[in-house]
């Protein structure tokens, strides 16, 4: 496809008030889009706005809310005429526990906002990106290829959203627009510290990774990544780039990943900590 001009369209960003949502709204902006912000905070979202640039404005709304998401997207075309590009960039994690040990309710919320929120996303934005030939990303994770072990319902919600993505790209062609599903690693947001960095079962869990592949990128990596692909209505998109060799590989990686796991005898204490973890306090990021 031709480079896709972002000078003079319009964007909606959810999980906007703060990380790769941020990041993203300002090099959106920075390219000449106007840009809506869209967090569950309208207080934060407001905030973020004004970081963005002078015409862009915030919404606060839930994406587990399908009608506030409807006004959303009316709020944008009605302010700025219509809606080119969405990216579903709401999310959040739960702490490391085995499936059999996590509450129901952390499990179905973490599918709630990453899975169904992204497809509320989208579903209310098709119309008016079909409509104007625009774009939409999609944030997928290396758990959208990786053992989710600790983490199921995240690794559960990212696979699925790379599955919805791919989609889209192929039923989106005959309108002349486009998807693109973001595979991210490990970036320096707010959720990553809470979930990752708080934890220390966490980082005994990664630890059978390859060292290379522990590499942070700060958010604004990430937002410039993501509007990079979009310019170029790319299918898909990696940060750090040194995953998309593992997801080139899943076919034979992936299951070799997974006997490997089995096998390490560190990995199988880590899990065993996680299953102890059943009835104990089990927060969210959001």
């Amino acid at each position: 496809m031709a480079r896709y001009e972002l000078r003079g369209r319009s964007a909606l960003v959810t999980g906007g008030a703060r990380g790769i949502g941020l990041a993203t709204a300002r090099a959106l902006a920075a390219r000449g889009a106007s840009v809506a912000v869209l967090d569950l905070d309208q207080a934060a979202a407001d905030d973020a706005a004004r970081q963005v640039r002078a015409d862009a404005f915030g919404i606060g709304a839930d994406v587990t809310d399908r009608g506030a998401l409807q006004r959303a997207v009316a709020q944008v075309v009605e302010r700025f005429g219509g809606l080119d590009v969405v990216v579903a960039n709401a999310g959040i994690a739960s702490r490391v526990a085995t499936a059999r040990a996590m509450t129901s309710e952390n499990f179905e919320r973490v599918l709630d906002v990453n899975l169904l929120g992204a497809w509320r996303t989208v579903d209310a934005a098709l119309p008016e990106v079909a409509r104007r030939g625009g774009h939409v990303v999609l944030i997928g994770s290396i758990y959208s290829f990786m053992n989710g072990a600790g983490a199921a319902p995240y690794a559960m919600s990212k696979a699925a959203v790379e599955q919805l993505g791919r989609a889209l790209r192929v039923e989106l062609a005959p309108h002349g627009a486009s998807a693109t599903v973001a595979y991210f690693g490990f970036i320096d947001t707010e959720l990553v510290h809470r979930a990752i960095d708080a934890d220390p079962l966490v980082d005994e869990m990664l630890a059978s990774l390859w060292r290379p592949l522990h590499k942070r990128l700060p958010p604004q990596a990430a937002g410039e990544a993501i509007v990079r692909a979009v310019e170029r209505r790319r299918a898909r998109v990696f940060a750090p780039r040194r995953w998309a060799a593992l997801s080139a590989l899943r076919g034979v990686l992936g299951p070799a990943m997974d006997a490997q796991m089995l096998r390490d005898r560190a990995i199988a204490d880590v899990v065993r900590r996680a299953d102890d973890r059943a009835g104990e306090e089990q927060p969210t990021t959001a």
